[in-house]
């Protein structure tokens, strides 16, 4: 795919939102660590079901570390893999207390120290809350860039720096959000929704459903 064709996707992706954003609810840096860390594996819906009632009482570092990992579990526990879960976030809280002043740190090398967060969960943060450039690649991200052929690559790291190299700069810090939002709601897995979609006369995609 050429440069051109991928300054019209995301051109086009840009027209039809503006400003998107995660559909993780979160005030704070902070809760969107959490949030993040709680969503391996669960959805979004679900996860906001659990964290609006926990942020309520424990929106701090601090005050996670003082619920314990029973007391998180209580308000985890309809989220798939609760129980690792809370543990890796009571660890992760103490480190932040500990180490970071109560504050999350604003590296990917930092965050990935963190127990639980790996490189895709260091780069939401870090694009979402800190408004860098750079993109996390998940499910969706990998499906969309190797269908669309807007950058192929057989792993997501492969395809997080392809999409970094080859996307114009001026969609780099949006890129994330419209690529999931695009995975999960139009270009989903099974049956793409080739008939509706904005960008299929764009797409380089071989095996196009109009069903």
């Amino acid at each position: 795919m050429n440069i051109e064709k991928r300054r019209q996707i995301f051109a086009r992706l840009k027209a039809n939102n503006p400003k998107p954003e995660t559909e993780l609810n979160y005030s704070s840096p902070f809760e969107l660590l959490i949030a993040v860390l709680l969503s391996a594996q669960a959805t979004d819906v679900s996860v906001n079901k659990a964290t609006g009632p926990l942020f309520k009482v424990a929106n701090t570092p601090a005050a996670m570390l003082a619920l314990g990992v029973d007391g998180l579990k209580r308000y985890i526990k309809t989220i798939g893999l609760f129980n690792t879960k809370a543990e890796n976030t009571i660890k992760t809280c103490r480190i932040l207390v500990e180490q970071h002043g109560g504050e999350v740190p604003q590296t990917r090398e930092a965050l990935e120290q963190l127990p639980g967060v790996g490189r895709k969960t260091a780069n939401v943060v870090l694009n979402t809350a800190f408004g860098q450039p750079v993109i996390a690649v998940d499910t969706h991200i990998f499906r969309v860039a190797n269908r669309t052929r807007i950058a192929t690559g057989k792993d997501v790291v492969e395809v997080e720096q392809r999409l970094m190299r080859l996307l114009p700069p001026e969609y780099l810090l949006d890129a994330h959000h419209w690529l999931i939002l695009h995975g999960r709601y139009t270009c989903i897995a099974r049956k793409p929704r080739c008939g509706s979609c904005m960008i299929e006369d764009l797409c380089e995609f071989k095996d196009k459903r109009y069903d």
